[in-house]
């Protein structure tokens, strides 16, 4: 199993060191969105899909103004899994499923860019977005009618602690989601067993890699965004703290969040 390293959402929003922990104040920070693109006996699958290429068209885009005045999305097609999975020498029609850890829009934007694909996510995220009237989520990028697997809850089978769902249709068991709500109602995780070790692609869990040391710590910018757009803020800062405990354990579990510039870059160029 191949696994590689996409920045399919590059942001450079305003804060600097309150974003990033870099620069000046006055600049802009470096935000990413990571996806993962698994080349699988069955067909690739993309874990998290960032931006699509209609964002990336004026034209056409479906991001907010506020959005893009906040967080100033780089909106390159170059830089869209698309893009990317061509790049790579793959027909995007090979890319069979789509695994998102959340659908918020800067996560799901892709998914019209694979229309065949069959997309996983945990059921009470679909719920919520689609019952949803607030700026994170935009229905038009799933009007083309995606194939949905929704999963209720977790399976209860353990992995490393957590309550895990497993046999993901169609999907081979290395691959299972991870429930870590909080930022959003049914926000998972998304573990990748690579063969020489686990990733756990934990979305929104968390921003900067900081939080993942003790004792934690985070850009002041991050750390108040999280609060704002926290479903639950409770479960977020708990699972924060398992996090914290996997990312300690001796097998040496690789957990990184989407949006952490020195995660990407750790693993540029990399595939496992």
């Amino acid at each position: 199993m191949r696994v590689h390293h996409l920045d399919c959402g590059p942001m450079r929003p305003l804060g600097g060191r309150f974003i990033d922990g870099r620069g000046s104040v006055l600049g802009r920070a470096r935000m990413v969105c990571h996806c993962l693109l698994v080349e699988t006996e069955r067909g690739l699958v993309l874990v998290d899909s960032g931006f699509g290429s209609a964002d990336a068209d004026p034209a056409q885009t479906s991001l907010p103004a506020p959005f893009r005045m906040l967080m100033h999305p780089l909106l390159d097609p170059a830089s869209t899994a698309l893009a990317q999975v061509k790049a790579l020498g793959h027909d995007p029609a090979d890319v069979r499923h789509v695994v998102l850890t959340h659908l918020d829009l800067d996560h799901a934007g892709g998914l019209r860019d694979f229309p065949q694909a069959k997309v996983h996510v945990h059921a009470p995220e679909l719920r919520a977005a689609t019952e949803a009237s607030d700026m994170r989520y935009r229905a038009s990028q799933w009007a083309h009618g995606p194939d949905w697997a929704t999963y209720e809850g977790a399976s209860g089978q353990d992995w490393f602690g957590f309550e895990a769902v497993r046999d993901l249709d169609g999907l081979p068991e290395e691959i299972l989601l991870v429930p870590l709500g909080g930022h959003t109602t049914g926000h998972v995780g998304v573990a990748v067993d690579t063969g020489s070790g686990w990733l756990l692609h934990a979305g929104d869990a968390f921003f900067s890699g900081g939080e993942l040391a003790r004792p934690p710590h985070c850009p002041p910018g991050l750390r108040a965004f999280q609060r704002v757009m926290a479903a639950d803020d409770r479960a977020r800062r708990h699972n924060q703290e398992r996090l914290r405990e996997l990312a300690a354990r001796p097998e040496g579990i690789d957990v990184f969040a989407a949006h952490d510039p020195a995660a990407l870059d750790r693993h540029a160029g990399k595939t496992a």
